[in-house]
């Protein structure tokens, strides 16, 4: 049950210059206020006469306007109506000075909720304005897509493109002098990326693209810039060499006794290490682990020799050392090394054009890391949520004349500070 404030409180509560409090109501959840205009209409919006209007009804209207000490605030506003002697036409008094009928609150209640609702969950505004969880959403929308007008990035000379799994994958671009994100869109297919390669301004200025080995990408790239030269990132090439290992030692794992496993404790976390980044105790036990089983050794030392690969200072070197280790690949370890061999064979001049132009998507692959940590502390948020979160979040953009997209630096910065 409401209960009536006092006079005292009526004065200050609200700060609306054109309204007058009538009355207080107050629960143990919510304020409800009623008001009334204090500037009538000086004319009439139909014919324009101001000295022939008089009231003729009025109509209570409930808008919600921004949280008093913890509760929902709602306005019953006394809104009249008048007629025009000289027309005869009626009309309902403005309030457009201070409410937005359309979303039913006012104007600072509105406002408030777009810059939460980079901040929070859609349900926790809602719980805190008293408005139903859609027309937040709403909110939300409109406001983001009004942001999205006015953001424009700079175009990169050199474009990251790869992929992270934000509820579903979702094709990521950056700018890879910069280090900043240019933009997540909703998913990975070509249509989606030539879409966004097209709108680009200047976008003859790309001269590389660094990617992953997805076809649409590529497909793309050649659609929209075909004068830019494609370099697959080292670090999704070098991995396959790790793939292929593990499956080597689950495969082996599968003919051992559960004793012989636990002789290999550990065994999933050091095979993929560098031989130059194991410690002596890893060394040591790596080395009795291939005195005991050597096909664990062999496929070990192809990953070494193929990471070696990528050490080499031209790409006709490179080109020669990765055939002179293909051919070292026994036929019995051929299975697993295969999906290595077959991605090489299809993509053979974008994955060799690294070393022309040692140029790789590391930076994407970090910022992957942030996005999902940002999407880790956000659940609850949807893809659009969560894109606009890390791109209308105030003071992310990177720009010097130009904005160049959001930097890294900055937000780790502001996910340390809990900004994000």
């Amino acid at each position: 049950m409401h209960r009536k404030c006092t006079e005292e409180i009526q004065m200050d509560i609200l700060n609306l210059p054109k309204f007058n409090i009538l009355s207080i109501l107050e629960n143990q959840f919510d304020f409800l206020i009623k008001v009334v205009t204090n500037s009538p209409p000086s004319a009439c919006p139909h014919c324009g006469c101001n000295a022939n209007l008089y009231k003729h009804d009025n109509r209570g209207q409930v808008c919600m306007d921004l949280p008093i000490h913890g509760k929902c605030v709602g306005l019953l506003i006394k809104r009249q109506r008048y007629r025009c002697r000289e027309c005869s036409q009626t009309f309902w008094e403005r309030l457009d000075h201070t409410i937005d009928e359309r979303r039913n609150c006012t104007k600072r209640l509105l406002t408030y909720i777009e810059k939460q609702s980079l901040k929070r969950t859609f349900v926790s505004i809602s719980e805190d304005v008293g408005l139903n969880e859609k027309t937040i959403r709403n909110i939300f929308r409109d406001y983001s897509n009004r942001l999205k007008e006015t953001l424009r990035f700079e175009t990169p000379n050199w474009l990251g493109i790869d992929q992270i799994h934000m509820i579903k994958p979702r094709c990521i671009l950056t700018n890879i002098e910069e280090r900043t994100l240019l933009d997540v869109l909703p998913n990975r297919s070509k249509e989606k990326v030539v879409g966004y390669l097209s709108r680009l301004p200047n976008r003859g200025r790309i001269q590389y693209v660094a990617m992953n080995m997805w076809q649409p990408y590529k497909d793309a790239v050649k659609t929209v810039l075909p004068k830019a030269t494609i370099i697959i990132d080292k670090f999704h090439v070098v991995r396959m060499a790790n793939q292929a290992l593990e499956t080597i030692r689950k495969q082996l794992r599968e003919g051992l006794t559960p004793k012989e496993r636990r002789g290999l404790m550990h065994d999933r976390f050091i095979l993929p290490k560098r031989h130059k980044e194991l410690t002596e105790m890893e060394k040591i036990t790596l080395d009795l682990w291939i005195e005991n089983y050597p096909s664990l050794g062999i496929a070990y030392e192809l990953k070494e020799s193929f990471f070696d690969i990528w050490e080499s200072d031209t790409r006709q070197k490179a080109f020669l050392q990765y055939y002179l280790w293909k051919s070292k690949i026994p036929k019995e370890l051929q299975s697993a090394f295969e999906p290595l061999t077959k991605a090489v064979a299809n993509w053979e001049k974008e994955i060799f054009a690294y070393f022309d132009h040692r140029i790789t998507n590391a930076y994407t692959e970090s910022l992957n890391s942030l996005v999902r940590v940002i999407h880790r502390l956000g659940r609850g948020y949807s893809f659009e949520a969560l894109r606009a979160k890390i791109f209308f979040t105030e003071g992310l953009t990177k720009e010097r004349r130009e904005l160049f997209g959001i930097d890294i630096s900055t937000m780790i910065e502001k996910l340390e500070k809990g900004e994000l």
